[in-house]
C-alpha cells in the first residue's frame, strides 16, 4: 500500500474481455468493433486472424496495428502486454495511431483476468496512463452451467465481473437461460447480467463500469460498489458438488472513521494468510484524520495504490467494503477487520 493519491481521472479507462473457451467472446467483439459507439477506442488481441476484420478495415498502418471504419484501433499483442500497453500509448503521443479515449483487451487463451488486472494495477508505467475500468465476462447460455460446474477458471471470470453477457441465448432454452441467471446473480450479486442474441449487445452497456462516470467525469460511487445487490442476496441452500458452493460475495460496513493503520494491517495480514482466494475487494472508506472518501480496489495479491475521491456525495459516510471471496466466510473476515480495526482505535 502507498500513500492516499489524487484521483487518477484522466487516465485511459481499460475494459478487459473474458470468458470461458467457446464462450462467444470473438462473436461478441466482432459485433462491438464495427458499431459507432466504439469510436476512439483501441482494441488488444492476440491475433487479427481470430477476427473477422476484413469488412471493417480502413487501412493497415503497420504490421500490428490496422483502423477500423468504426474508428477503433486493432492492435495484436505481440510478447509481453506491458510492452504491448506502452508502444500503444507512444504511438498515441506520436500521433501514430488516433487519440483513443479508452481501450479494450481481449483475453483470448487466457482463462484467467488476474494476470491482465495486476498488469493495470501494479506496473507503475501502466498505472499512471491506463486504469482499470471494468471486466466483461462471456458465460455460454447453453454450456455454461455445466462449465461452472466442472472449471473452476469459468467460475472465477464470472465472479469478478462488472458486467456478465450470456451468448448464444437464442439457442438455448428460455427457462434453461432464467435458471443460469439467477444462479450468475447469486455468484456475482453485484454484476449486471445481459442477455446477448448473436453476440449483439450494445458497448454502453458494457463499458465505463468503474468508479469514474465519463459522464460528470466524477466518482459515482453508488454504481461501482453496488452495495445494495449484497445487502438484498440471502444465502441460498447450495448443491455441495457445485463449485459456486465456495465462492462468497458480501458488503462489510462501518458507521465510525476508520484508523488506516488498522486497515492497512487488516488487509496485510488477510491477503497475506488468504490472498490467492480474495478474489476481488472495493470499497469507500472513511478514514479518520481525512476529509475525502478513499477508494481502495484490489485483485488476489495485488492492490491498486488508495485513491482519494474529491468530495463526499450526500450524508452517507458509512465505511463500504465489497468481499468477492473462495473458501472464506463472512464471519472470519469481518470478525478479523473489527478485531484489527478496535485494536488500532
Amino acid at each position: 500500500m502507498s500513500e492516499v493519491g489524487a484521483p487518477d481521472y484522466p487516465s485511459i479507462p481499460v475494459t478487459v474481455l473474458t470468458g470461458f473457451l467457446g464462450s462467444g467472446k470473438t462473436t461478441l467483439l466482432n459485433h462491438l468493433l464495427g458499431h459507432p459507439a466504439m469510436e476512439e477506442t483501441a482494441v488488444l488481441i492476440n491475433e487479427f486472424g481470430d477476427v473477422g476484420l476484413d469488412h471493417l478495415l480502413v487501412e493497415q498502418v503497420s504490421e500490428d496495428v490496422v483502423l477500423l471504419n468504426s474508428g477503433c484501433v486493432c492492435c495484436t499483442v505481440r510478447g509481453d502486454l506491458i510492452d504491448s500497453l506502452r508502444e500503444l500509448f507512444i504511438k498515441r503521443v506520436r500521433a501514430e495511431v488516433p487519440q483513443f479515449r479508452r481501450v479494450l483487451i481481449e483475453t483470448t487463451g487466457l482463462a484467467d483476468p488476474a494476470p491482465v488486472i495486476h498488469t493495470l494495477m501494479n506496473d507503475p508505467v501502466i498505472a499512471e496512463r491506463y486504469r482499470m475500468d471494468g471486466i466483461v465476462t462471456t458465460v455460454d447460455a447453453v454450456l455454461g452451467d455445466g462449465q461452472l460446474d466442472s472449471h473452476e477458471e469459468s467460475l472465477k471470470q464470472a465472479a469478478v465481473a462488472d458486467r456478465i453477457v450470456m451468448t448464444k441465448t437464442d439457442l438455448a432454452q428460455d427457462d434453461a437461460v432464467a435458471v443460469l441467471s439467477r444462479r450468475l446473480g447469486q455468484i456475482n450479486p453485484g454484476a449486471t447480467v445481459i442477455a446477448a442474441e448473436h453476440g449483439r449487445v450494445e458497448p454502453d452497456s458494457l463499458l465505463d463500469s468503474g468508479l469514474y462516470n465519463p459522464k460528470t467525469k466524477a466518482p459515482d460511487v453508488s454504481r461501482w460498489l453496488n452495495d445494495e445487490a449484497y445487502a438484498k442476496r440471502h444465502d441460498h441452500h447450495h448443491d455441495v458438488n457445485r463449485h459456486d458452493a465456495r465462492i462468497g460475495s458480501f458488503c462489510i460496513t462501518a458507521t465510525e472513521p476508520i484508523p488506516w493503520p488498522g486497515f492497512v494491517t487488516f488487509l496485510e495480514a488477510l491477503l497475506g494468510t488468504h490472498g490467492e482466494n480474495v478474489l476481488r475487494v472495493k470499497g469507500v472508506l472513511n478514514i479518520a484524520g481525512e476529509d475525502r472518501p478513499v477508494a481502495v480496489h484490489g485483485v488476489q495479491h495485488v492492490f491498486h495504490p488508495p485513491t482519494a475521491l474529491p468530495a463526499w456525495t450526500g450524508d452517507d459516510r458509512r465505511s463500504r467494503l465489497v468481499f468477492i471471496t473462495r473458501d472464506i466466510g463472512r464471519k472470519a473476515i469481518e470478525d478479523t477487520f473489527r478485531a484489527f480495526i478496535a485494536d488500532a482505535a
